[in-house]
């Protein structure tokens, strides 16, 4: 990954917590907080926004992508 994000103690904190409750480490939390925006957040806005179109056939915004096809759980969205 060529950025990493730091969070500050409160987000940090956050995810912590999340992630205790979830029984899962924090990166895993993390990853299925992200997994769950791209299924909530308004794909045509991200993509618009979005400044690397290298990866659209995996990307979770691209509601037509490969990822979207391969994964059951958001066939129906």
């Amino acid at each position: 990954m060529a950025y990493t994000p730091e969070l500050s103690a409160k987000h940090s904190a956050t995810l912590r917590r999340i992630a205790w409750a979830l029984k899962m480490p924090m990166t895993k939390a993390l990853a299925d907080i992200l997994d769950y925006l791209g299924t909530t957040l308004d794909p045509a806005k991200v993509c618009e926004a979005c400044r690397d179109k290298s990866r659209c056939g995996t990307c979770p915004f691209n509601r037509k992508g490969a990822h979207h096809a391969q994964n059951p759980k958001l066939q129906h969205q």
